[in-house]
């Protein structure tokens, strides 16, 4: 394992290189071009208040702010998870042909959408300046929270890439499987936004508590809404396993990458 950590580091340039061309190819054919790091996430932010604030009236105070916290929050999971299935696969042509190591890949969606979610901070600056909401002391955090929710992400996606080159039905499953993780979690609703009856209901409580997407949202809410300190043992116990799982995939990679060229 040793030698293939040594591998990974030696191939940094590439890492960075698949970064920026991954940066570059997303909004290579559009009209706006960049400025879609931008808009993306403004406008999902426009169309949800739309459809929660203002059609079914279960926006409350500061509800904008909310809402572009968790949208943000959730599009980087969103699509980490979905472009990790195609992570290795997508590459195939050249892993063919030069040996790399292949969990490259998949750190290159987890860090490429790091970078998206940063122009997303831009959006949610600008909604906490517009209604005069203005963190806490607390908001030192926000780099740490930031950080577990990355190795949260790159656990994930080392686990979909893998997977997805045996088994390629992932792909589209994982549309169906991020969606209700987005209803399951507290992206556009919480508790009392849901309605009085929603309030006292316990199968509400447990998603919250043992859903890892729902502790990360309600951290960076606790910091830049509510100045108040995070749940950190919710936080650091992801952060952990995320650790663990991660070191546990590298291995599987560096003992099995053989199989992975055979499967493509």
């Amino acid at each position: 394992m040793r030698q293939y950590l040594q591998e990974i580091q030696k191939r940094k340039d590439l890492l960075v290189y698949l970064v920026q061309s991954g940066l570059k190819a997303e909004n290579r054919n559009s009209y706006l071009g960049y400025f879609w790091w931008l808009l993306d996430p403004l406008l999902n932010v426009l169309v949800y208040y739309f459809l929660v604030g203002v059609l079914l009236d279960r926006g409350g105070d500061n509800f904008a702010v909310f809402l572009v916290i968790g949208l943000v929050a959730w599009r980087w999971i969103n699509t980490t998870v979905n472009g990790s299935a195609k992570a290795i696969l997508k590459y195939s042509s050249i892993i063919n042909q030069v040996y790399l190591p292949k969990s490259i890949f998949p750190m290159t969606i987890t860090s490429t959408q790091l970078i998206n979610f940063a122009f997303g901070l831009v959006i949610i600056a600008s909604f906490l300046i517009a209604t005069g909401t203005v963190p806490g002391w607390q908001v030192i955090f926000l780099p740490v929270i930031i950080l577990i929710q990355y190795v949260f992400l790159l656990a994930i996606s080392l686990f979909l890439a893998y997977i997805s080159v045996f088994i390629r039905d992932v792909d589209n499953i994982l549309s169906h499987v991020t969606r209700v993780f987005f209803y399951a979690s507290p992206i556009i609703w919480e508790g009392g936004r849901l309605g009085p009856a929603a309030e006292d209901n316990i199968w509400i409580d447990i998603l919250v508590t043992v859903n890892p997407i729902a502790h990360i949202v309600t951290g960076y809410r606790d910091i830049l809404m509510e100045q108040s300190m995070p749940d950190w043992t919710g936080l650091f116990l992801i952060g952990f396993f995320s650790i663990v799982a991660i070191v546990v995939l590298i291995y599987y990679y560096s003992r099995n990458e053989h199989k992975i060229i055979k499967a493509l």
